[in-house]
């Protein structure tokens, strides 16, 4: 078994895909229209689906936002340099939550970042495995 996507919803489809791709550095994988269903389905990701987890984006027609309610908590991207990668994501015009630093408790650098539909997305500083 392995997880295959993760889907959110979103209110401008465009938008996503620009923020994920512009911003986060995914690539646009797949696009399809679901006419029957008015529907548009986006896959994006770091690779290809076959080796990779991605995230699926749902465009339902003549929906512009949603009530995201308070049981989604977040997605986490590793990166390089949490401090780096917010530099870059506020210079692209992405929105930081919470600056790179420790985390609550402890010494893990993180950040949160919010996709244009208020998805949060929390960046975490790759572990050095050498020691």
């Amino acid at each position: 078994m392995r997880l295959l996507h993760t889907m959110l919803r979103s209110g401008d489809l465009d938008r996503s895909i620009a923020f994920y791709t512009g911003i986060l550095g995914m690539q646009l994988l797949r696009r399809k229209d679901y006419p029957e269903g008015k529907f548009t389905l986006a896959f994006v990701g770091y690779g290809d689906e076959a080796n990779n987890s991605v995230i699926e984006l749902t465009y339902n027609w003549g929906v512009d936002h949603y009530d995201l309610g308070n049981g989604f908590g977040h997605l986490a991207i590793e990166v390089d340099d949490v401090y780096a990668a917010c530099a870059e994501i506020e210079n692209k015009g992405g929105k930081i939550l919470r600056p790179a630093g420790p985390m609550n408790a402890g010494t893990t650098i993180i950040a949160f970042v919010a996709d244009p539909d208020g998805y949060q997305i929390e960046l975490i500083g790759r572990k050095n495995n050498a020691g």
